[in-house]
């Protein structure tokens, strides 16, 4: 791995076409992991339940009960290994290599038996077009360590300006968690009221489930890898319910972009790595599009948001931007 310190004030630079092969198999490795997570979990609002969090080192489901304690299972992107570790001592590893699907499948659940660990998964993965269920996945997949270091590093900044953008928020707030079924770091703001039924779909994504999850009143934005129909890593920001206005709201920065097709506004990532202050010009993507969501659904703003600029001044518990 390079060495982190000479790099830990630049985000790497990061190119759909060298990062898609290692990503796709990383991300049906998710998909496994997070699926685990999803039956050893109670039920949470929104599937919560479901998500995986960053680390210093890589991703994680953080504590999920089983029969005897609690049990964890971490993405680790500096020594490029699964880790299961569990509250009675056992620890389990599985190599991140190339490898097909069906074989990582394989292994991580001989390592789950291993470790005490009983539990099976819908196998097929979910929010993909013509899956194919992981233990029938046997094509070869490509995995570049170096690339996957630079795409959890640019996981980790995007990840520290979300936590900061959050904070300003009193009203209900997701934490900044990672979907796997897309793939996508999120955070996501509610105002407070119910949102007509929602009707969109997904493919392996029960109608009910997408149902709850938009059942409130939200505007979200999120960190996306892009796929073969959108070649591009990006930022978006959507909200639910929406209506025209809000496409036609200014945004920042110069280059943010609102997609009639897709109902977000984007911005590529390549123009937040480049910028001079690459932090400030994201926090100026996300809090504007915010305000065109909140603005336009005429959420009840003064009891939601907060202005925390005494406390970092006081206390300085933030880097000044």
């Amino acid at each position: 791995m390079q060495d982190v310190a000479l790099k830990q004030d630049t985000w790497p630079v990061l190119n759909y076409g060298e990062l898609k092969d290692t990503l796709a198999a990383v991300h049906l490795w998710t998909q496994i992991v997070g699926k685990i997570r999803l039956r050893k979990m109670p039920w949470l609002n929104h599937s919560w339940h479901v998500t995986l969090y960053v680390t210093p080192y890589g991703l994680s489901t953080e504590s999920m009960p089983y029969e005897h304690g609690v049990f964890q299972i971490d993405f680790d992107f500096q020594r490029h290994q699964l880790v299961i570790v569990t509250s009675t001592g056992k620890r389990e590893t599985v190599e991140l290599k190339p490898r097909t699907i069906a074989d990582f499948y394989g292994e991580v659940f001989e390592k789950l038996d291993a470790s005490g660990v009983d539990v099976t998964i819908y196998t097929t993965p979910s929010e993909m077009e013509n899956a194919v269920p992981f233990e029938e996945d046997h094509a070869p997949r490509a995995y570049d360590r170096q690339k996957m270091e630079d795409y959890w590093q640019a996981l980790v900044r995007v990840h520290n300006v979300f936590t900061r953008f959050r904070s300003s928020f009193t009203g209900k707030c997701s934490p900044v968690h990672l979907f796997w079924g897309a793939l996508d770091l999120v955070v996501t703001r509610f105002s407070g009221r119910d949102a007509p039924p929602h009707t969109g779909q997904a493919p392996n994504m029960p109608a009910d489930v997408m149902k709850e999850a938009y059942s409130k009143e939200v505007s979200s934005c999120g960190f996306w890898p892009g796929n073969e129909q959108y070649p591009h890593i990006v930022f978006y920001s959507y909200c639910y319910p929406v209506n025209e206005a809000f496409g036609e709201q200014p945004v920042k920065p110069e280059g943010a972009f609102y997609s009639k097709e897709m109902g977000e506004f984007f911005l590529h990532y390549d123009i937040v790595q480049q910028a001079k202050d690459p932090e400030r010009t994201l926090l100026a993507f996300l809090q504007s599009t915010y305000d065109a969501a909140a603005n336009t659904g005429h959420w009840d703003r003064k009891s939601l948001e907060c202005d925390l600029s005494w406390y970092e001044n006081e206390y300085g518990c933030f880097r000044p931007l």
